[in-house]
């Protein structure tokens, strides 16, 4: 069984980007175009990990990261923010948010593979 990732972001080129990237690595994918329309599409099912644009409409990343956290059954999801932010004091945020990688776009497909491979547990 394929494992499966949520992709969040208000760009719908990114999240194509992404999904070609993960499915052609074998991986199940699910978009969400906001924080918001991402919490809604949790519901209940196996998701293996996050990837999270930080700066969306409704619902940022880190506000969407809180809310995901808090729920008991993605409390330990990992989750990886793909984001044009480097500052460290959004990067900090994002850590205490629980945020487990940060990666800068733009972003190589294969470095994006490599860090989803270490945070998918088999």
């Amino acid at each position: 069984m394929s494992k499966t990732i949520l992709i969040v972001d208000d760009s719908a080129s990114v999240r194509q980007v992404v999904g070609i990237a993960l499915k052609g690595a074998g991986y199940s994918v699910i978009e969400g175009c906001d924080g918001q329309d991402a919490l809604g599409k949790l519901t209940g099912q196996k998701v293996h990990l996050i990837i999270s644009d930080v700066n969306m409409p409704r619902m940022d990343g880190i506000t969407f990261l809180k809310a995901v956290k808090a729920l008991p059954t993605y409390k330990f999801t990992p989750v990886i923010m793909l984001t044009t932010e480097n500052q460290e004091a959004k990067k900090r945020e994002g850590q205490m948010a629980g945020a487990k990688a940060w990666m800068v776009k733009p972003f190589q497909p294969p470095q994006l593979l490599a860090a989803v491979e270490k945070l998918v547990l088999p």
